[in-house]
């Protein structure tokens, strides 16, 4: 569901879907794009979920809580600064969505939708990330899609990070950052 924007509500656009899906790429273009400020969610992540992840344990609703909280937090934070934002977050399932959704802000989602043959293959090129490729099936597995009665929409990761971009842009009716924003 998409409703027209209103300038004056600090809005965040929460970049979602599994790991490999091109996330960090599209939330730093979107957010160049609108003149907004960036985070990545694994920033967020207590020391012990990045461990657990990179042993190739995934983590629980409850290692997740803390982890959620803080980005909402953040988000919150920026809102109150009268900043619109731009985070990363894989946002699996609607009740993490829902924790988002509490921030003081209007919290959109971008969810980046792709078949887990393509994002396998993107997984298996990317080096340096503690998220081992092991667990992409455990997070379709969690993945619950962005619901109709949620604030967003859904856009094809086979489409290039430029492209999808713009329908972010046009589907989201967002408004970039004018120099007095800032």
């Amino acid at each position: 569901m998409t409703t027209t924007a209103d300038p004056a509500v600090p809005t965040c656009v929460v970049v979602m879907g599994v790991s490999g899906a091109g996330k960090s790429t599209v939330a730093r273009l979107l957010a160049d794009r609108l003149g907004w400020p960036m985070a990545e969610a694994d920033e967020f992540h207590p020391a012990a979920n990045i461990a657990k992840m990179s042993a190739g344990t995934p983590l629980t609703d409850d290692d997740r809580a803390p982890w959620l909280a803080a980005i909402r937090d953040w988000i919150t934070g920026r809102a109150a600064a009268g900043e619109s934002t731009v985070v990363t977050c894989s946002a699996l399932k609607r009740s993490y969505r829902d924790v988002l959704r509490a921030a003081d802000a209007r919290v959109r989602f971008l969810f980046l939708d792709g078949a887990g043959d393509v994002i396998g293959g993107r997984m298996a090129l990317r080096s340096g990330h503690f998220m081992p490729p092991s667990l992409l099936q455990s997070q379709f597995a969690a993945l619950e899609p962005l619901q109709s009665d949620e604030d967003g929409a859904a856009v094809d990761v086979h489409e290039t990070p430029e492209l999808i971009v713009e329908q972010a842009v046009t589907r989201l009716d967002l408004v970039a950052a004018t120099p007095a924003d800032h």
